[in-house]
């Protein structure tokens, strides 16, 4: 068994190294060969009991009182001396006697007795069906009974009449029929195997297209291709399925290219200003020119103010590049006004001559407590970056809906469709520090929390703008919480 073994798994990987087409088609035409081979073998046993079903009844149907078997008789009761008749067709005809000597026709072939044609001369038996050969090495069908009453005499108890056929006119027919079924099972093997191979090359038609979509995309990166849908079977769904995949993957590759392209733009302002800034430094320390104390205070203030911001682009850049940055983290149950009452207190320290106004009312929500909280301090941010001084914001939170209004300039009402774009900035806001980033990473917290963020003007058309976050929750902790 060790030694089959290897053979069959060579077999099996030589198999699996086939094209898919070739290994449907062998497996069809296996198929079909088995079920064939199966239907051939039954046709022809079939056939052959048949066929000797009816040989055994013209044996047991054979008439023995004619005048033929009563010269047979007399022929063999006188020890050969009178002469018999031949008896026509195929019938070996012979007298069994119950010692085991046995006479047969003239011109015929004898037939061995057997023990079970002696016990039916003897009366053991009423009759005996069996193969044998003959003299010859022929085989031959027998039947043996007792011998019946022939002309006015009685036949000797102790003697019984045999007669056989030979077994070569039922297997001519099944040899033919052999051959027959063999040639049409081959031929039927060969078809289904040619229309097992033209089926699996109809089938996989949209395979053979995906495959060369796919190659084309490796070797050329063209992400516009897409595969023609026809159906709704499997492989109408799978060629779905890889255009949504190359969809996907265009959108995200032009998003990166988009990202990059606005990185470095948002980037270029900054490091124009602070290299500007560095060699006005280096060309006072070159030549010898010192620059006024107040002018070298404003530009290192101004260097200061431009490495803030690069760091500020450069952490929100990290943030929507983390590799989690799509999923969200762990949820978990938070009071949304804790994690908004100590945002505010970071909000304070960062305006402290501004007025906020808080009204929390308990709220507990499913979300990622440090990305919710960077959420909330980034919608503060603005509203204190954007209001004068000695303003007033209003912080206000009331069955799941947090929003925070600010006095300042407002945002038009046809640039608000573009507030949480990407380093989409207003004009009125460039000159102020900030990368852009921030509302865009607050509304992805926001929706990955299963909540909607949305600006609007004052209600009161008054100055400034109002932030409204609303997320799902209760107003009352979950058990054991």
């Amino acid at each position: 068994m060790s030694e089959a073994a290897p053979p069959r798994r060579a077999l099996v990987r030589r198999f699996r190294a086939l094209p898919l087409r070739s290994r449907l088609a062998i497996l069809v035409a296996t198929a079909v060969a088995v079920a064939v081979a199966a239907v051939a073998v039954a046709c022809w046993f079939v056939t052959r009991a048949q066929l000797e079903d009816q040989l055994d009844d013209s044996l047991r149907n054979a008439k023995m009182d004619n005048e033929p078997m009563r010269d047979l008789l007399t022929s063999c009761l006188s020890g050969g001396q009178l002469p018999a008749q031949e008896f026509p067709g195929q019938y070996t005809v012979q007298i069994v006697a119950a010692n085991g000597s046995y006479c047969t026709a003239p011109n015929t072939t004898p037939v061995p007795a057997q023990p079970s044609d002696v016990d039916v001369a003897a009366g053991r038996k009423t009759d005996a069906l069996h193969t044998t050969e003959n003299k010859d090495g022929k085989d031959m069908r027998v039947y043996t009974r007792k011998l019946p009453v022939v002309g006015s005499g009685q036949a000797n108890n102790q003697l019984a009449v045999s007669v056989a056929r030979p077994l070569s006119e039922i297997d001519a027919p099944l040899s033919t029929l052999a051959w027959v079924l063999a040639l049409v099972g081959g031929i039927g093997v060969v078809g289904a195997g040619a229309a097992g191979l033209w089926v699996a090359r109809a089938g996989l038609r949209p395979v053979d297209e995906l495959t060369e979509a796919v190659e084309h995309v490796a070797r050329t990166e063209d992400l516009t291709v897409r595969i023609p849908v026809d159906g709704e079977d499997e492989i109408a769904r799978l060629s779905h399925s890889f255009n949504s995949m190359a969809a996907q993957l265009a959108s995200s590759r032009d998003r990166q290219a988009q990202l990059i392209a606005d990185a470095g733009h948002e980037l270029r302002t900054p490091l124009t200003s602070l290299r500007t800034n560095v060699e006005l430094l280096a060309r006072s320390d070159e030549t010898g020119r010192v620059i006024p104390p107040d002018d070298r205070k404003a530009l290192m203030a101004s260097v200061k103010a431009q490495m803030t911001e690069l760091a500020a682009l450069i952490g929100d850049l990290q943030e929507l590049a983390r590799p989690d940055a799509a999923q969200p983290g762990p949820l978990q149950v938070v009071g949304l006004h804790d994690i908004t009452r100590t945002a505010l207190q970071r909000a304070r320290l960062r305006g402290p001559e501004l007025t906020i106004t808080a009204d929390l009312a308990p709220w507990y929500v499913r979300a990622e407590p440090a990305a919710l909280e960077r959420a909330i301090v980034n919608i503060l941010d603005n509203a204190v970056k954007f209001s004068p001084p000695r303003a007033t914001i209003d912080v206000h939170l009331h069955r799941g809906e947090l929003s925070v209004r600010d006095r300042g300039p407002g945002i038009p009402a046809e640039e608000l469709p573009h507030v949480f774009e990407r380093f989409w900035r207003s004009p009125s806001a460039r000159q102020l520090p900030g990368s852009g980033l921030g509302l865009s990473i607050v509304a992805r917290t926001i929706q990955q929390a299963g909540g909607e963020i949305a600006l609007r003007p004052a209600p009161d058309n008054g100055p400034g703008t109002v932030a409204t976050i609303r997320l799902p929750g209760a107003p009352t902790p979950p058990p054991g919480m």
